[in-house]
């Protein structure tokens, strides 16, 4: 994966997202999508997954198959909303270390704050970051610096909505980390979120407004 920013505009995951948009989707079928939309573009984010061969023997002959090569991907969820798209992932990569990252939105500034940072080893390891908004881009440039430091050097960033001021900030401070998301939406309005978006994908979640 080279571009900076992939943008799946398959049908499924454009028709998914579209009843998420949807002021009206209620809380248990918003993280039903959630968890579908991520595992579609789980595809995407590990289409450059290492591979080699192991011998092994079909009903009909022996081949030599492919299968995963190297140690075990890391998912990182961003909390709290990361945790919507880290689970359908985890069904696809049940092999993954897991780790979170807690930050939150200063809404005066719009600058994270962290609170919490438990990872696994990560030197080696293709990393996947895991959080449903890009929007200013400031806690996902954190978190990824913060992954950095812990030893990460192969990340991929991997979101439901994108706005074109979170792509730039990112590119800007992590051009080596690819970015794979379902949408690129038009702006941010003046409290910092994505519009048109969705909302607040963690309160959509998880109920919570």
């Amino acid at each position: 994966m080279t571009e900076h920013l992939t943008v799946v505009r398959h049908p499924l995951v454009q028709h998914k997202l579209s009843h998420m948009r949807d002021a009206t989707t209620p809380t248990p079928v918003f993280r039903q999508l959630l968890r579908e939309v991520s595992q579609l573009l789980a595809y995407e984010v590990t289409r450059d997954m290492a591979l080699t061969t192991r011998r092994i023997d079909t009903p009909l002959q022996a081949m030599d198959a492919p299968v995963l090569d190297g140690p075990e991907p890391a998912l990182i969820s961003i909390l709290r909303a990361g945790n919507g798209l880290l689970d359908g992932i985890l069904e696809l990569m049940p092999q993954a270390r897991v780790g979170f990252v807690g930050l939150y939105r200063d809404e005066a500034t719009l600058e994270p704050v962290k609170y919490y940072f438990k990872v696994p080893p990560l030197e080696g390891r293709m990393v996947f970051v895991v959080d449903p908004m890009l929007a200013t881009g400031n806690s996902s440039a954190a978190a990824v610096s913060m992954l950095k430091e812990a030893g990460a050097v192969n990340l991929r960033f991997l979101c439901l909505l994108a706005a074109p001021e979170g792509v730039a900030r990112m590119r800007a401070a992590h051009p080596d980390v690819p970015i794979v998301t379902a949408a690129l939406d038009a702006r941010l309005d003046a409290r910092g979120y994505i519009v048109p978006g969705l909302g607040d994908a963690g309160d959509r979640m998880f109920g919570t407004k």
